[in-house]
């Protein structure tokens, strides 16, 4: 009877074991990821500006659709790029339009300052 008991004590070890193998693999790969969305978010905070919750949500969306294929570690860094890149993008766009909204200021145009000279 010892035996068994043995047996059934030396599986369960072996159990957690594996388990507690599993769970320290997917903490690994939980912390690449957030590494990684560091860096892509890091890399291009700078050109951001106020609208880092967007690259944010662009990186999390890169997450979760690369999550959702059979190779999440290939197509994260990509699509995760690829996002970043529309951000900053669409953040240019942005900033182009605020400038042409800008009202003119006819003293500082060059062109009014070189005639009325």
């Amino acid at each position: 009877m010892n035996t068994t008991t043995t047996g059934t004590e030396s599986n369960q070890s072996a159990t957690h074991r594996f388990a507690n193998a599993c769970l320290d693999g997917c903490r690994k790969v939980l912390s690449q990821f957030q590494n990684l969305k560091e860096a892509i978010l890091a890399e291009f905070r700078p050109t951001i500006g106020s609208d880092e919750h967007l690259l944010r949500l662009a990186v999390n969306e890169a997450e979760a659709l690369a999550r959702q294929t059979a190779y999440p570690y290939l197509f994260f860094p990509t699509l995760a790029l690829e996002k970043a890149e529309s951000v900053r993008n669409w953040h240019a766009r942005q900033e182009n339009l605020r400038r042409l909204r800008e009202p003119v200021r006819w003293s500082q145009a060059p062109l009014f300052n070189s005639v009325t000279r």
